[in-house]
């Protein structure tokens, strides 16, 4: 479903043993990179999502600004690879033969939000990204590229995809809220938000830095790193 130019929606997309085992290889991610809580930039304010990634790159924010990095702002360990099963999302919703470089896990609890934002990190925004819901509904509120532009919005409930590209790729977006109890799949109320995201153009190799906005394992962590 065409939910604006470039904007596509797959209810249920993961029927509920994929997303089970999803969430089974989520939790093993989070093993090994816990959840942490990103800072507004130069203010210090604290997010009310909680989050951490998985794949070659992760997006962090703290007060030095927002950045991808190669490893874990709190333990400094890379982040863990990111699941098959994502790879094959994306590989099955993007059409993109250019392997996604980082996986955001947000988690909403009960009482959080995500306020209207473009997705404009990254050194090229050609490629699509793609997310998927687990656990409770979320009220996805979907703009234009101009920060005023009119809004719309879009239940995104346990095991959706939504994929942002094309007219949409810079199209302003936020969840205005959770709605608790509206799924089983989690043992608590909530809800993760997996968002999958190329960095760089496909010609760079994703190990190797593009830009200052990116940073790498600090010389003294990776010299210890197997």
């Amino acid at each position: 479903m065409e939910v604006a130019p470039g904007c596509l929606y797959w209810p249920d997309f993961l029927d509920r043993p994929r997303q089970e085992a999803l969430v089974d290889e989520i939790n093993a991610v989070l093993a090994e990179a816990p959840l942490f809580t990103p800072r507004m930039p130069r203010t210090g304010k604290p997010f009310s999502v909680r989050m951490s990634n998985c794949g070659p790159l992760g997006w962090v924010s703290d007060e030095a600004g927002y950045r991808y990095q190669s490893f874990h702002p709190d333990t400094r360990a890379p982040w863990p690879p990111m699941p098959a099963a994502l790879l094959a999302a994306w590989a099955a919703l993007t059409g993109d033969a250019a392997l996604p470089q980082a996986c955001l896990i947000n988690w909403y609890a009960p009482d959080a939000r995500m306020s209207l934002h473009q997705d404009r990190d990254e050194h090229d925004f050609t490629a699509p990204v793609l997310s998927l819901s687990l656990g409770d509904t979320a009220l996805f509120r979907l703009g234009g590229t101009e920060r005023r532009s009119p809004t719309r919005s879009l239940r995104l409930a346990s095991g959706d995809a939504l994929l942002l590209a094309g007219e949409s790729r810079l199209a302003f977006h936020g969840i205005d809220r959770i709605l608790p109890g509206t799924s089983t799949l989690l043992p608590h109320p909530g809800r993760f938000n997996l968002t999958l995201r190329r960095v760089d153009p496909p010609q760079l190799d994703p190990a190797e830095p593009a830009t200052s906005a990116r940073a790498t394992l600090p010389p003294a962590f990776a010299a210890k790193t197997p």
